[in-house]
């Protein structure tokens, strides 16, 4: 390993989402441009404008005025569905890790062991997205009865 590997992860870590940004926009005007070419070369071609349009309409991607409303039912019901699933795992991962982790202090390599232990701070990040959408359960479920919709115990 040379000098610059400790410096060069995080720099690479860093440029990731900055490179995926830059990628995103120009995947944009990219797509825009050969729009413009299509409505260019259907104008040269003598297409009339109702057509054009009607033609872009079609193939557009869908707007926001034209989506079905989404049922709020099915919205709770996610959120809790996730909450459910990522609060076990996040709790799962960091006993593993701790457990893992205090064998391998007690039995085998000390230093492995601490970077085990280390390592079961990692469980956190799902536990705590998992409070997260459990937080939001529990907010649209207010906000659910608020308009006058009860949301009974046993259903889901």
């Amino acid at each position: 390993m040379n000098q610059y590997s400790g410096v060069l992860i995080p720099i690479v870590a860093l440029l990731i989402p900055i490179v995926a940004i830059i990628a995103g926009a120009f995947t944009q005007a990219h797509q825009r441009r050969i729009r413009a070419d299509q409505q260019m070369a259907m104008i040269a071609r003598g297409v009339p404008l109702a057509e054009i349009e009607a033609f872009q309409q079609r193939n557009s991607p869908v707007d926001r005025e034209d989506r079905p409303i989404k049922d709020p039912m099915r919205s709770l019901a996610n959120s809790r569905r996730t909450a459910m699933v990522l609060i076990p795992l996040g709790i799962g991962l960091t006993m593993f890790f701790l457990i893992f982790g205090s064998i391998m202090l007690s039995h085998v390599d000390k230093d492995a062991g601490w970077v085990l232990i280390a390592v079961s701070a990692a469980g956190l990040i799902p536990l705590a997205i998992g409070v997260g959408f459990l937080i939001d359960y529990n907010l649209q479920k207010r906000e659910l009865s608020r308009f006058g919709l009860e949301i009974a115990a046993d259903k889901s």
